[in-house]
């Protein structure tokens, strides 16, 4: 895979594993404005722009997209700067009777905004403020906000965050709708478990559009539309505007800073790689299986673990090692023993020693960096793990890393912890369905845009058949696996020549809370304006 690629990709790997760096410009001047809700009289929002395929903006706004293997040419980009304006975007593409897709940071895996029949892109990319709204009690989110500004934006004004995402490119938007999970979801749950209220336009049974806010108070008449963006995934129901966030268990109150975690003071950051040369079939074996089992065993929301995230990087042996990276939401000793303590269990009875790293930041260096990566053409798959793979698993692995597949393609197989503090959440609080998993499961590659796609293309679709074999070629939930992440998208899983397990793709996703979803979106998107290749599909 291209190095362009790893680093779009990483989840947080480039993150956790480089070296601080400075906030962008963009990003300190945007703190400014962080301590309070926009003044009345402050300057208008910027839009709305109608921008065309022959205006000098074009390419620019419809290239944007974090995979080059997907480029849209809609009929027009709509840039829009305030609810008001989606809601006459909007309006102006149904009475049109033009297809409408939303963008804000880009980072969709599968076509689902680039697809040839999406005639109307609106860009929300400016609406991109974060405050603090007084009058709801709550922290507002606009989403073109990306990661990294909002953890700016929180942290220094009021010292608090989010778990939210470790690619800090990520636009807010999409990646809340999914369940929005990273480096502090162990110690802290999803960002959507921290979800008071969702500001969506969305267009009726007549053609009209209007925007609504829901919120997750139960006697809220539009709760189950407020439910349904707590990891129903985007592109389904309408086009979010703003969010709202305060923690659950939070006191109302006049003191912002006690409705939302509290961030880290430091962190560290930490790294151990294995060199491909000095690992055969058993020492392979043994350093997934360790790795696996350690995450049976201390994935509890009171582990001691609690603020540990790694990514176990599997990559083909053509990458000529194995990385494990990760960091710790704390400094010190204690710390470094913890750390300690998990790469030995990790590397027990390998028999190969690894390149050891670390480095101790303050939290905002390392979580709010701003990275630039230029988009590059790739193909990944996901899946969800509530145990260890099964030694047949880790077999396939080997042979698919180190076979001759592996000596000549670049790809990898990502094990992302996951667990603690979200696994105490009931599966039915939110839409994210599964509650009880370990780790994620990422398999993907890349390629340069003048290289043929094809083999690699096979080689990570065979990977991920051989690897759920015994299901179908899919992860079906079940004793190990437990389905499939919506913001690591798949259109594979609605092929049924790629899916033979009988369980459609929704039921991968969704679990038995596809049902209610259908619902509201029957309610609240009742003409299917909504739509793409893996979105929810109305009732019968």
């Amino acid at each position: 895979m291209a190095e362009v690629t790893r680093r779009g990709l990483l989840a947080g790997a480039a993150v956790l594993g480089g070296s601080a760096a400075g906030l962008t410009a963009q990003g300190m001047a945007a703190t400014s404005a962080a301590a309070a809700s926009p003044p009345p009289g402050s300057p208008s929002p910027l839009g709305p722009v109608k921008v065309g395929p022959d205006d000098p903006r074009y390419q620019s706004l419809t290239r944007r997209g974090c995979n080059a293997r997907f480029v849209g040419k809609p009929d027009y980009v709509r840039v829009v700067g305030s609810t008001e304006q989606v809601v006459s975007a909007v309006q102006q593409a149904v009475r049109e009777g033009k297809r409408i897709a939303v963008r804000s940071g880009g980072h969709c895996f599968e076509n689902f905004v680039d697809e040839p029949s999406v005639r109307v892109l609106i860009d929300t990319s400016s609406m991109s403020a974060v405050y603090y709204d007084a009058r709801r009690q709550a922290f507002a989110v606009e989403p073109g906000a990306l990661l990294g500004e909002v953890y700016c934006r929180l942290f220094l004004g009021w010292g608090v965050t989010i778990p939210a995402g470790a690619t800090t490119e990520v636009g807010v938007g999409g990646h809340v709708l999914g369940g929005g999970y990273g480096a502090l979801s162990r110690r802290h749950g999803l960002s959507v478990d921290y979800l008071y209220a969702v500001e969506v336009v969305v267009v009726d049974k007549s053609g009209k559009a209007t925007s609504v806010v829901a919120t997750r108070d139960p006697s809220d008449p539009h709760h189950d539309l407020w439910w349904a963006h707590t990891g129903g995934g985007g592109g389904n129901f309408g086009i979010v505007t703003r969010y709202w966030f305060r923690d659950p268990s939070a006191t109302k109150g006049t003191d912002p800073s006690q409705l939302l975690p509290r961030a880290p003071e430091s962190v560290t950051s930490f790294s151990a790689s294995w060199s491909w040369k000095d690992l055969d079939q058993r020492s392979f074996t043994q350093l997934v299986r360790n790795h696996g089992r350690w995450y049976e065993h201390h994935s509890g929301p009171d582990s001691p673990y609690a603020g540990l995230f790694s990514v176990l990087m599997l990559n083909t042996r053509k990458y000529g090692d194995i990385t494990l990276i990760g960091r710790l939401d704390s400094a010190g000793p204690r710390a470094q023993r913890l750390i300690d303590d998990y790469v030995a269990a990790v590397n027990k009875g390998v028999g190969a020693r690894p390149t050891r790293g670390h480095e101790v930041q303050p939290w905002l260096a390392a979580a709010a960096r701003m990275e630039e990566s230029a988009p590059a053409p790739f193909k990944s798959k996901a899946a969800y793990l509530r145990k260890c793979f099964t030694d047949r698993q880790i077999e396939v692995v080997h042979e698919q890393l180190s076979g001759k597949a592996g000596d000549e393609l670049e790809g990898s197989l990502w094990l992302v912890s996951y667990g603690g503090k979200v696994n105490s959440v009931p599966a039915d609080a939110t839409a994210v369905a599964q509650r009880d998993s370990i780790l994620k499961a990422i398999y993907l590659t890349g390629w340069e845009a003048q290289q043929d796609p094809q083999p690699r293309l096979t080689w990570v679709r065979d990977f991920y058949r051989a690897m759920y074999a015994d299901s179908g070629g899919v992860p079906v939930p079940g004793a190990v696996s437990d389905g499939c992440f919506i913001n690591y998208p798949d259109t594979d899983l609605a092929d049924p020549a790629l899916n033979t397990s009988g369980t459609p793709w929704h039921t991968l996703y969704y679990k038995d809370h596809y049902p209610r979803l259908q619902q509201i979106k029957a309610r609240w998107d009742p003409r299917d304006e909504f739509r793409h290749t893996l979105s929810i599909r109305l009732p019968k």
